[in-house]
């Protein structure tokens, strides 16, 4: 008993998989990343120093600047072993749903509101006005509460950047209170 092995018809070569498509936003994307890391460590290194201690501020634009150069050579490097970003899921986003223009609206209002009352009344109450404003115009219902979690965390960020930082920060109607 003999058997014999059909082969295949002639038929086109079998080239292997698809070659992957070139990705040219990541490439954009790090020429940009390059292009500001190296500017950012260029203009550091142009920084007049005087007398600083001993690290200066110098040091932080150009780690910065490091990082992303760094970043962009490694995207590039992924971006030319095919790896490809995976689209959004959008697990909780209708993106058929337009833009909730009224809150939009209210959050721009409290913006503006703090904005012009800031040098007025200070930080430490503006703030709370921010807090409590966009709590409001994001849904919350908890007005005295809101107020209060804002009182704290604006005169807590006034207290940090006062005192911890060294910046100033206009008090307002509390000077001689906070």
């Amino acid at each position: 008993m003999s058997t014999e092995v059909e082969t295949p018809a002639a038929g086109p070569a079998d080239h292997g998989p698809p070659a992957p498509r070139v990705d040219a936003a990541q490439y954009g994307l790090a020429a940009v990343l390059l292009v500001v890391g190296a500017y950012t460590v260029y203009d550091a290194t142009t920084l007049e120093v005087g007398f600083a201690d001993p690290v200066g501020p110098r040091i932080f634009p150009i780690v910065i600047g490091a990082g992303l150069v760094v970043t962009s050579v490694l995207l590039a490097v992924a971006a030319a072993r095919g790896s490809r970003p995976e689209p959004e899921a959008g697990e909780d986003v209708d993106v058929t749903t337009p833009a909730d223009w009224p809150t939009v609206l209210k959050l721009v209002g409290v913006i503006l509101l703090t904005i012009a009352t800031v040098t007025w009344i200070g930080w430490a109450l503006a703030g709370a006005v921010l807090f409590a404003g966009a709590a409001w115009a994001l849904g919350s219902r908890t007005l005295i509460r809101d107020v209060l979690v804002g009182l704290v965390l604006a005169v807590a960020s006034w207290y940090g950047f006062v005192v911890g930082l060294g910046i100033p920060l206009t008090p307002g109607v509390l000077d001689g209170i906070l």
